[in-house]
This record gives structure tokens, sequence and C-alpha cells, in this order.
């Protein structure tokens, strides 16, 4: 990467005193369930290295490793049957670029959370382009697995990454860059830890903005049919909620920039839709104090990107998820075709979210060269009946080619992934030319990733 000048104003910090440490800064950690509760982690223990030098030690005498982030998955792609690490120490923030520069970027540690990361951005006067519904999952994780936001003309989380550093399997340290890697980083980017662990990431930021956020209830879903993209274009980041009950949206969050941090106009009526009076959660019965400001209060971007605020407990907590990806032009169509299932459905949903997102070029990213639209389901923590469900779900959506969130809940087969993701035997390739015996892969990815 071609050196830069150091914004004076923040040089290199260590961000570990922004928030309480999530897990212990022992040498190990027992690595325990997940968030939410539904996956027991495989491995006992968690190496918790101090430096970049201690990682490479224990990536080189492991046989077999998976790096550990913030435990937001809701399946095995980050658990190992034998050695787990997390770079919980690893959480240096480095602003390089000229104060004011477009070219400005944030390199990030791997173990540094987007709730850590964001207030001190802004602090300096800058801002990311997006953010996912949760504050709490670390940056590298989410890129990793195309974690996203929403937002019709924004990209996953991943589209601001312009360089990446990790160890691969020999305990090497190499770097990526989008400038200078081509098709080989777009690969690497959303990486599913399949290739190395990744210890820094480069981000393009933007200058720091304000936002306000307006929830309307009741849209129904007729309005969809012809005015789809406007009804997701009318934000710079729009979300739908819905039970699949009544052919209708409860809820539309609709987030608006405002550039000069004053107020916004809102419509009190939105495609038939009616403008909340008081702060909502997107589950009805939940209590709204876990999620972020509403009824058009402009404050800081990361604290109205996200639905959730960081010192709450996201969404419900105890929970399961799943998440497809459609073709956006097809969208309506998709989301009549689930519509059907409600019935099926609804005993055991919490809510469903649906968003749009921009098209990429990373290999492995539910949003591959298409815009489009995901559809969320937040389920009950009831595995078994959600199981049974998944594949009727999947097959509802077959037509639309419809791609699963890879670190969420899904059942589709190993033949099938192969199809939707064109790129899948390229990525291959570049797993064996990393990490030729197999040291980053667990049963997650043979199954999904390098079953023949």
């Amino acid at each position: 990467m071609e050196k830069r000048e150091f914004l004076k104003a923040s040089g290199v910090i260590m961000a570990s005193g922004l928030l309480p440490h999530f897990i212990s800064g022992e040498q190990q950690i027992q690595t325990g369930r997940n968030w939410a509760g539904n996956y027991q982690y495989r491995a006992q223990l968690c190496e918790v290295p101090q430096s970049l030098e201690e990682l490479q030690k224990l990536v080189r005498r492991a046989k077999k490793l998976k790096a550990l982030g913030a435990r937001h998955s809701f399946n095995a792609v980050a658990d190992s049957q034998q050695n787990q690490i997390s770079l919980e120490h690893f959480k240096q923030i480095e602003i390089l670029g000229e104060e004011g520069s477009e070219a400005t970027s944030a390199t990030v540690a791997a173990g540094l959370r987007y709730g850590q990361l964001c207030p001190y951005l802004d602090r300096h006067g800058y801002a990311l382009h997006n953010l996912a519904s949760l504050p709490h999952i670390t940056v590298a994780g989410a890129c990793a697995t195309g974690t996203h936001g929403s937002g019709s003309k924004n990209g996953n989380l991943a589209s601001a990454v312009s360089s990446l550093e990790m160890v691969v399997a020999s305990g090497e340290v190499i770097s990526l860059s989008r400038a200078h890697d081509g098709e080989r980083f777009q690969g690497a980017v959303v990486g599913l830890g399949g290739l190395g662990v990744l210890t820094k990431i480069t981000l393009a930021l933007q200058p720091s903005f304000s936002m306000g956020q307006v929830v309307y209830q009741n849209l129904s879903f007729d309005r969809l049919e012809d005015h789809l993209d406007e009804i997701f274009a009318s934000g710079y980041s729009v979300s739908l909620f819905t039970d699949w009950q009544r052919h209708r949206a409860t809820e539309i969050w609709i987030k608006r920039r405002s550039e000069s941090g004053t107020s916004i106009q809102w419509e009190d009526q939105f495609f038939g839709a009616t403008k909340a009076q008081q702060k909502l959660h997107p589950i009805a019965e939940h209590p709204a104090e876990s999620c972020t400001e509403q009824l058009g209060i402009v404050g800081p971007w990361y604290e109205r990107l996200p639905h959730f605020r960081l010192n709450f407990t996201p969404s419900s907590g105890n929970e399961l998820q799943s998440e497809f990806f459609v073709p956006r032009d097809r969208g309506y169509e998709a989301i009549l075709a689930v519509e059907k299932l409600k019935d099926q459905i609804s005993p055991h949903l919490f809510i469903s979210e649906l968003r749009t997102i921009a098209a990429d070029d990373f290999w492995l990213s539910p949003c591959y060269q298409r815009p489009s639209l995901a559809i969320h389901f937040t389920w009950k923590p009831e595995w078994r009946a959600v199981k049974q469900l998944l594949p009727v779900i999947e097959n509802s959506l077959a037509p639309f080619d419809a791609r699963p969130h890879w670190a969420k809940l899904f059942t589709i087969s190993p033949l099938r992934l192969k199809q939707l993701y064109a790129k899948l035997p390229e990525y291959r390739s570049l797993a064996n030319e990393y990490d030729a015996g197999g040291k980053f892969r667990n049963p997650f990815l043979d199954r999904n990733i390098f079953a023949s």
C-alpha cells in the first residue's frame, strides 16, 4: 500500500478503552456459545494472542485453526474441532490521508467492533458508507461473511474495503489491495476465514454526516408491485418489516441524510402507510428502548444507520436468523412466493425484514454482480421447526436463484451453492494456494465450499 500522510489529530490509538471487553483478556478463553445462544462451539479453548508475532507462531504450529469474531454467526462458519483464535487484543486504528482528502481511509485491526470504531471516526470528522443493523459485530468478521446494511445505492460492508492483511497457513503475513491485486483481492475480501486469519483491513471513509429516522406503519404489499424501487430509494437506508400476515409490511424504517445537520421534512403518509407517533421496535411486543432514535430526530450517522443501540441486547436476543438474496428486479415476485407460506412461517417467526443492497464483485458475496433484495427471517428459538421450514422456503425461492447469508441458517445443498456462486471454483483454487493443507477449513467449509 502506498505511503500516505497520517492525519495529525489521530495517529494510532488503542481502542480497547472505548467499551468494556465482551470477553476475557486471558491468554485462553472458554468459547461457549454464540450471542443468540443457539450454537455451542466445539473448540473448548480459544487462544488470544497479544501481538502479530504471537499470532504467527500460533498459526504455524496449529494443524487446524479458525478465527472467532464477535460470535454473531448463527452457524458453524467460524467454529473449529481443534483450535480457535480470538483477536480481541487487535484494536488499533490508523486514519490515513490528508485531512479533508477524498482518498482518506482507515486501517482497522481485526478485533475492533463497529461500535468502537464509528464514534472514533466521527470525532475526527469521518464516516463509513453504511452499517449493519447491529453495531456489536467486528469489522473483519462482517466483511468476511458479506454482512450488509441497507440502501439501493449502498454496497455491503465489504465494499468499503480497499486492502487487507492476513496471516496465511505458513505463518507469513500477506497483503492484498483493490488497486494492485484485482481478481485475487475480489476473491479474498468475503473470504469466510478460509484463506487465513485477517489481521487488519483498510476502509474507505467519507465526511461525517447526520441522519434522521422515521418509521411508518402498514404498507400494503400491493404498492411494491409498481413502486418497489421507488420505495426502497426513498431514503439513504430503507427497511421493511413484515410478519407475512394481511399482505402488508408492518413497519417501514426510513433513514435520510441531513447534510447540514438540520431537521428533515417527512411526509405524514408514505404510499398509504402512516407515520408513527412513538418509537417502535420491529417486533411489536418488544420495548423500543434498545432501538436507535426515531421520530425524525437528527443525530450522528452511526447512531441512526443501525437499528439497535450498542449497549442493549440487539433484536430479540434469544433467536435464530436466516437470510436469502434475490435479484432486485424480481424482488416483488420473490416476496409473493414467500407470502404463500405465511401460515407455515408465522407461528415460528418473530419478524422478517426486507432490504436492498447494491451489486459488488466479491466472489462469494450474496450480491455478486447483481443488485439484490434480501429477505431476512428472525425466528423464535425453535430449531426443530425452523430446520423443517428452511427447505420449503429455499425451494420457493429457488426460481430466483436465492443465495444464502453465509453466517446464518440455511440448508441449501453444496451442489446448488456451486450453481449459485459462479466463482466458487476460483475461490477453491485461491484457498488451496494459501492453505494447501486445509488448516483453515472446518466442517462448514468442507461441506459448503469444498464438497465435490
